[in-house]
């Protein structure tokens, strides 16, 4: 008999070398969650997330499950994993589910947020969660960019990854909030590419800063050419919220 688990994972990305498992020595998220369950298990146990996040990224809503062949009560395998994980990662939700569930086929959309502090002096309390843009910033501009951005385009411009891959993606909901010298953006979309929502993210830096002007987007968009785009948007400030299915 085969048990699948789905769980929801919180945790610090900062010193990770992002989700995806690479070779034994490198520290990433998956690779931790899958030795705390192989101490559990006493076998090796699979995890498959919902999406891979950058070294450096964040997550309040990271999806992931797994298949185990003993039976454990769901929060007891919470408290167990909790108890083998570093501090920096953490179990909020456990719930076993139809053996067919697929954290990473079948998520509907994902929702990221990222965070910037605009001011002069960054506090170390938040300087593991928000990009500091020391600048002077045209938030009116920044905020008017976002309708490029929102719909179904080719997103060749805005990501680094194989260019035999469909780089065709639909931005369902994009939004940026202002509050004294902090912006947090939430992009919503069913898929993303590698650092595409960074890449967007650097690109309305760069608005802001007036170094690229938004009616420059379509033409941005038409060219497929990421040296077109703005840089990347430092991994800190971005945070993967929620999965839905």
């Amino acid at each position: 008999m085969v048990y699948n688990y789905k769980i929801i994972i919180h945790f610090d990305g900062t010193d990770y070398s992002g989700w995806q498992f690479q070779v034994p020595e490198i520290k990433t998220i998956q690779r931790e969650i899958s030795e705390a369950l192989a101490v559990i298990a006493k076998k090796k146990v699979v995890v498959t997330g919902s999406s891979r996040t950058d070294a450096g990224v964040h997550s309040t809503g990271m999806t992931a499950n797994f298949h185990l062949h003993i039976q454990i009560e769901a929060d007891s395998l919470k408290r167990a994993l909790n108890s083998l994980l570093p501090e920096d990662i953490r179990i909020f939700d456990c719930q076993q589910v139809d053996k067919s569930f697929n954290a990473r086929f079948h998520a509907r959309s994902k929702t990221y947020s990222y965070k910037i502090f605009f001011g002069q002096t960054l506090s170390p309390f938040i300087s593991r969660y928000h990009a500091h843009i020391p600048y002077p910033l045209d938030l009116r501009a920044m905020r008017k960019s976002l309708k490029y951005f929102q719909g179904e385009k080719d997103f060749s411009s805005f990501t680094s990854d194989d260019p035999s891959k469909k780089r065709i993606r639909e931005i369902s909901g994009f939004s940026m909030k202002v509050k004294g010298e902090y912006i947090v953006f939430s992009v919503t979309g069913r898929s993303f590419l590698r650092y595409m929502v960074r890449n967007v993210i650097g690109t309305i830096i760069d608005i802001g800063r007036r170094k690229i002007q938004a009616r420059d987007l379509p033409d941005i968009f038409l060219a497929k050419d990421r040296r077109r785009a703005g840089q990347a948007a430092p991994a800190c400030g971005l945070t993967l919220e929620r999965v839905d299915y």
